[in-house]
């Protein structure tokens, strides 16, 4: 599997997933490597997300720059 189909498949189970909203997180995958970044609502989508990037059998590592909206 190529770079770009890792990223639409790690795209397409953010999307499903009822806990993650996919406009948040940007998916990039380089040479397997997948960087998550982007703004969420808490750090329990921070490590679903992760969690849902790992489950990639072709993703030899996660990086994340994932943030935690501030409450205002």
């Amino acid at each position: 599997m190529d770079d770009a189909a890792i990223t639409a498949k790690i795209k397409a189970e953010i999307l499903s997933d009822p806990l993650l909203k996919v406009s948040q997180i940007n998916v990039i995958t380089t040479n397997g490597v997948v960087k998550l970044s982007g703004v969420v609502d808490s750090q329990q989508s921070i490590d679903r997300s992760q969690e849902i990037a790992r489950s990639v059998k072709e993703v030899k590592s996660v990086e994340s720059e994932l943030a935690v909206k501030d409450a205002e």
